[in-house]
Order: C-alpha cells, then sequence, then structure tokens
C-alpha cells in the first residue's frame, strides 16, 4: 500500500503563499492546500487601486486562470482559520471544521495599523491592505465630497490618487515637515510633496490626528487635529502603517512579538510550522534591515526560501541588497541600496532634479572610502540587476557616476541630462 504524500498547509494566498505553493509543487509530490478568508484565488495586491480606478477589473490582477491551480495540483479552501492545535497538527477553522497537517506554512500578511484613536472604529473610516478593504472603500465613497488620510506613507498616497480619480477632495495630515520624510531624504521628500500637491491635494505638514467626529447615524463627519483644527469629512484613510496579521496565533505555541519570530531558514519556534512574508519578525537582524518587512519582493523571496526547506533543502533566507518601488502618482521610485534620510557618519547624499520638477536623482556614498552606498530614483527607470552587483561588489562613486548610463533603460537620457547631473553633484560637492 502506498504512503499518503505529505500534507502542506498553507495559510495566506499573497505572494508569499503563493510563491511556497509553486515551488513547493516545482520540486516535490507532496499535498498542497492553501487557505485564504480573503479571496478565492490569488490576486496583485499591489493592483487593487488600478480596479477601483477603473483601470483593470477584478479578473485582470488574478495572475492566474482558474485551471492553473487543478493543473498543478494546488488546492484551495476558502475558510478563516480560528486556532491552531500544533501538538496534534490540526487547525481548526470558524465554522468548527478542521484540517490536519504534516507542515504548515503561516502567510497570514498584514492589517491597517490603528493605535487607539477615539472614533476610529466609526463608518467611513478605513485603511487599505485587503479585498474587503477595497470594497469597503467602494461603500464608502459613495456620495463622498470630502476625505482626510491620516499619514504620509505609500498606502496613503495610493488612497489620495484613488479618491483623486472621483474629484473627491482630499487633504493629507502629515507628521513630517514634508511627505515620506522618515524615508525619504529631505530633498527628496520636498521633490515628492511638491508632485503629490500639484495634483490637487492638501497636504498639512507637522501635523496629526487628534480625534475622529462621529455624527448621531454612528458615522464619521470631521477629524480634529493636534493643533486643534476642526476638518469636516466624510471619510478618513488609515494608513500610518499596517501590522502583522497574527492575532489567532495568541493561544498557541508559537512565539511571536511583533510579528511572528522565525529564525535563518523561516522556521517558527514549533517544529513543522514556518511563516512567511508580512507576518515574519526575524529574530536575528539580517543587515541594518528591519525585523519586519511589510515588501512584495521579500515577501516573495521567503516563499521561495522556505520551499526548500520545507522540502528537505535546508535553505537559509538572504534577501540580498535592499531594493523596493512604488509609483506616487505618476512618478516612479525606484531605491537600491540604502538612502537614509539623513546620512549617518562619513555619508554624503548628492542630489539632481530635473527643471521639469518631474525627475530626480539621489546618491548616497561614504566620503571616506568613496563606496557608494545606494541610489534614489524619480521618473527615472532603472535596472535592477546592474545595481545589484554594483552594491554587491561595493563599487565606487567614481566608478557609479562614470557609468550611470549604463543601469538606465534609457541610455539616451544622459546624453542629453549628464552635463547637468554632474554640475548638481558638483555644487553638492563643492558645499559639502
Amino acid at each position: 500500500m502506498s504512503k499518503e504524500p505529505e500534507h502542506v498547509v498553507i495559510i495566506g494566498n499573497g505572494v508569499a503563499g503563493i510563491t511556497a505553493a509553486r515551488h513547493i509543487r516545482k520540486i516535490s509530490d507532496k499535498r498542497i492546500t492553501v487557505i485564504s478568508a480573503e479571496s478565492d484565488y490569488f490576486f496583485s495586491r499591489t493592483a487593487l487601486m488600478y480596479v477601483y480606478m477603473g483601470h483593470m477589473k477584478w479578473k485582470n490582477i488574478e495572475p492566474y486562470e482558474e485551471w492553473f491551480w487543478k493543473e498543478n495540483r494546488i488546492e484551495l479552501k476558502r475558510a478563516r482559520v480560528e486556532k491552531l492545535n500544533t501538538a496534534a497538527k490540526i487547525l481548526i477553522f470558524e465554522s468548527g471544521e478542521q484540517m490536519d497537517y504534516d507542515k504548515l506554512i503561516l502567510a497570514t500578511g498584514s492589517l491597517p495599523r490603528k493605535i487607539g484613536w477615539e472614533g476610529e472604529n466609526l463608518k467611513g473610516v478605513q485603511g487599505l491592505v485587503t479585498k474587503q478593504d477595497l470594497e469597503l472603500l467602494e461603500e464608502n465613497s459613495q456620495g463622498c465630497k470630502k476625505a482626510v488620510i491620516v499619514g504620509g506613507g505609500l498606502i496613503g498616497v495610493e488612497l489620495a490618487e484613488m479618491l483623486h480619480t472621483r474629484n473627491i477632495e482630499v487633504t493629507m495630515l502629515i507628521r513630517e515637515q514634508s511627505f515620506w520624510r522618515n524615508v525619504l531624504p529631505e530633498k527628496d521628500a520636498a521633490f515628492i510633496s511638491e508632485h503629490i500637491e500639484s495634483h490637487g491635494v492638501e497636504l498639512e505638514f507637522g501635523t496629526q490626528l487628534d480625534k475622529i467626529i462621529g455624527d448621531e447615524t454612528g458615522r464619521v463627519r470631521a477629524i480634529l487635529t493636534s493643533t486643534g483644527e476642526e476638518i469636516f469629512c466624510d471619510l478618513v484613510g488609515l494608513s500610518i502603517g499596517v501590522v502583522p496579521n497574527i492575532s489567532f496565533l495568541k493561544d498557541s505555541e508559537i512565539e511571536t512579538n511583533v510579528g511572528i519570530l522565525v529564525d535563518p531558514y523561516l522556521q517558527t519556534s514549533v517544529e513543522d510550522v514556518f511563516a512567511v512574508g508580512d507576518c515574519v519578525q526575524q529574530r536575528e537582524q539580517i543587515d541594518d534591515r528591519s525585523p519586519v518587512e511589510a515588501v512584495w519582493y521579500t515577501a516573495r523571496m521567503m516563499g521561495e526560501t522556505v520551499a526548500q526547506t520545507v522540502c528537505g533543502n535546508l535553505f537559509r533566507y538572504n534577501p540580498g541588497k535592499w531594493f523596493n518601488s512604488a509609483k506616487f502618482f505618476d512618478i516612479e521610485y525606484q531605491t537600491y541600496g540604502r538612502v537614509w534620510p539623513d546620512p549617518k557618519e562619513d555619508e554624503q547624499h548628492l542630489h539632481w532634479e530635473h527643471k521639469n520638477r518631474e525627475k530626480a536623482i539621489t546618491i548616497a556614498f561614504n566620503t571616506k572610502s568613496g563606496k557608494f552606498l545606494g541610489i534614489n530614483t524619480f521618473g527615472i527607470r532603472m535596472k535592477h540587476e546592474v545595481f545589484d552587483e554594483w552594491l554587491r561588489e561595493e563599487k565606487g562613486l567614481e566608478f557609479v557616476l562614470t557609468n550611470l548610463r549604463n543601469a538606465n533603460f534609457d541610455p539616451e537620457f544622459y546624453s542629453r541630462h549628464e552635463k547637468e547631473i554632474f554640475s548638481s553633484f558638483k555644487e553638492d560637492f563643492v558645499r559639502s
């Protein structure tokens, strides 16, 4: 009698969970079940905004056809896991149904952060992370004339752009003195702030939320800022970050802190239970990275990594050099390496902006060694593999500046602008 294949259960059908499932299938014949309470099929979370804006239909953001799952023997189950019995290797669903597993991968993602503001649970107050959040936004923005977005992160600017397409007036409360200043250097943050404001979005800098005020029906009618200003609004978007979605683990044996604690192989404190994606917190520091990283490409890399280990090929998670990308209305942003918001000791930034205010570059380097540390680009598409190689090989600033055109998807760009870019960089050298 043949032995039943090992059953791998994955909770969460985001990029981390589905990448794990795909790679496990590539290298094994294990039985795979993916569980999600959010949606029937995997979808591109970064494309949620385009569904709301009418640029895409829901089916367009599902990368795989329905036949894909059966063809690859990946079982899908729409359900919510309420608790785990790790000793017996059993999942208990909200419905009371149970499921056995041999190995478990937690890929439960994240949820909008709340910090206990008065009124944050009123109708019309929401974040934007899940499919359900998108559906709620459709409901909350019906007849909406004015929205206030609390926070200046990437979710906040997406919300602003989405609402802007519905002709909804938007005000963003920014704690810092420019947009995303806790991430971007001062000149980059000012550059992006100006671009967002050019689209008709009002940015209130140095301003925090005090409380959210409701009407007699329990719906938001206004917010009160830390300066005492009352702003009337029909919708409040909370974009002060996300938190790992781990509340269902509170009575389990799995150790958690901010997220699910994992070792370098993405193993949790419980044998045969792993975790990947936004819900993960690294026990050991990886270079200069945050222990919790809610980033699409690291989630994908964790999915690939854990698939190897689950299939018996012990594989250490190594995210490599820092990279991220985003979009601020119609300006694409890319970052490679580290460009800290404020230069650290023995670091300097070189900055250039195009006169049309739609393109900019900031380069970070070490003033003692001359080593290239990182680059931010705005409105200029760069080649990931080129910068990754330069960072791994610890190339010097002079080499990078000389070869910058080779990292650009549009080499002609440097033929047109190289002189003014280097002139701007030279001024930064002189000022230092």
